[in-house]
């Protein structure tokens, strides 16, 4: 039987010490539209494939394992009570990159991996635990946390608009980006389509969809201005992931021997670099939810940065023993939070709860959604 929320309180949930267990149709509803936007977007999860097989020398269908692991990981933040969209640690991911290519490939590499990521792990589960973490941010004078935040977008816009950066760059895709992105900022943003989803029914459930249009337009976009190439399908759409070589070849419970306390001293510096882009992570969190929260008095959107590192510091040290992924574990995918958080300033009518929402948006990983947005978006297997 479904939990109802008395007006201005917290979302129903089993209290567990400092998380709270919440279960879907139970606790909160599930929201169509965010599934729908995050079938589209797990294509960037599997963007991640290409530098497991370059620099791990894991093959394809190893590394497609450790994305649909790390995926179903993302469901604890919801499930455990943190109504966030959580992602990778993306700034901190070219350091770790340059820090395993230190190690000789292999073995030794591997086992670097894991001490950097079971160590990552257990520093921001004892800072959750220990209850450092929201100390440590009520400390922090809010003129540090507003440059904190603001240097995040900074850096997410120069991270598209940097000159020579091949495909990443805006340079690639000048006419797709520019359309897309329009689109998007006038559904999300725009006080003129406010009013006219408010008159209207249809573009009322245009709003609900969030990027979604903007996504499946840049589908038609992207060929028609010839930058890139038009999809062609095949019927064979689906990928076996490899768990048996992961966990074979690639773990501890297979060739992998335990590392040796040198690479647990030797990744600290790596730790701590991490760490610094983790905590930036969870001010954006915080910002986004308390936005929110100014338009929604019906809910009392319980965010803790405590509970945010124990859920978040627990997925990277499972995933060094499962499955050690070179994107970690991150405690925010901005872009799509503030999608999310966009939709939920609409009212009880557009999303019911925030942890809906969030929930419903990372429902989507699992293998066949996984391989359906690939073949969505590129027409063929991702190699």
């Amino acid at each position: 039987m479904k939990s109802k929320r008395e007006y201005g309180k917290i979302q129903p949930g089993i209290p567990l010490g400092k998380l709270r267990l919440r279960l879907p149709f139970i606790h909160y509803n599930f929201e169509i539209s965010d599934y729908l936007q995050g079938i589209l977007m797990c294509t960037v999860c599997l963007g991640i494939i290409p530098v497991l097989t370059a620099k791990l020398g894991m093959s394809y269908e190893v590394a497609l394992a450790i994305v649909i692991i790390n995926g179903s990981l993302y469901l604890a933040h919801v499930t455990f009570g943190d109504p966030v969209v959580p992602g990778w640690v993306t700034p901190a991911v070219p350091l770790l990159i340059v820090y395993v290519e230190g190690f000789a490939p292999g073995i030794e590499r591997m086992q670097a991996l894991i001490a950097f990521e079971l160590l990552f792990g257990a520093f921001c589960l004892t800072i959750g635990v220990s209850g450092l973490a929201k100390k440590v941010i009520s400390l922090i004078p809010n003129a540090v946390q507003s440059a904190i935040l603001i240097g995040a977008g900074f850096s997410a816009v120069m991270l598209i608009f940097k000159p020579g950066e091949g495909l990443k760059s805006f340079d690639a895709y000048p006419w797709t980006i520019t359309i897309c992105v329009g689109l998007a900022f006038y559904l999300l943003f725009s006080d003129h389509f406010k009013t006219l989803r408010k008159k209207n029914k249809l573009f009322f459930t245009i709003s609900n969809l969030g990027m979604m249009p903007a996504l499946a337009l840049a589908i038609f976009v992207g060929p028609m201005f010839g930058e890139v190439p038009w999809p062609t399908y095949d019927a064979n759409i689906f990928t076996r992931p490899d768990f048996a070589g992961l966990f074979r070849d690639f773990t501890m419970f297979g060739n992998i021997p335990v590392p040796p306390l040198r690479l647990f001293i030797a990744s600290i510096p790596m730790v701590l670099s991490a760490y610094i882009v983790i905590f930036g992570d969870v001010l954006q969190s915080q910002a986004l939810i308390e936005d929110a929260q100014k338009y929604r008095p019906d809910e009392d959107i319980d965010y803790s940065p405590d509970r945010a590192h124990i859920i978040f510091g627990a997925r990277n040290m499972i995933m060094s023993v499962v499955g050690p992924d070179i994107s970690m574990c991150g405690p925010l995918w901005a872009a799509m939070q503030v999608v999310v958080c966009e939709r939920y300033k609409h009212g009880p009518e557009a999303m019911e709860s925030l942890t809906g929402g969030a929930a419903s948006f990372k429902a989507d990983f699992n293998p066949c959604s996984d391989r359906m947005s690939a073949w969505i978006f590129h027409g063929r297997h991702i190699r």
